[in-house]
């Protein structure tokens, strides 16, 4: 016999915690100005994460201070290296080198 509740779902179990790097998903929609901000970038840039980094930085906080993802160093995150842009959102060339 089957442990298992209506559509495979496990009942009387208890949930297992996410593993780090899976947060609840925004549904009530705090960030979505940060997360179309970076969309939008991403394609007027032709998905080259790297000119959209300031974007993708900036949701993560977001996210960070709505609770909806753990609160955590932005160098663990991998944003040591990257060069803080000014208050226009301009991008200095010098900082992205190939």
């Amino acid at each position: 016999m089957s442990t298992g509740g209506a559509f495979g779902g496990n009942r009387g179990l208890r949930p297992i915690p996410p593993e780090k790097g899976i947060f609840p998903l925004d549904h009530s929609h705090e960030c979505d100005t940060e997360k179309k901000e970076y969309l939008a970038c991403l394609k007027s840039s032709a998905n080259k994460s790297e000119q959209c980094r300031h974007l993708s930085k900036k949701y993560l906080q977001c996210r960070m201070a709505k609770n909806l993802m753990a609160k955590q160093d932005m160098s663990e995150l991998g944003f040591s290296a990257v060069k803080e842009l000014d208050s226009t959102g301009d991008e200095n060339n010098s900082s992205i080198e190939h």
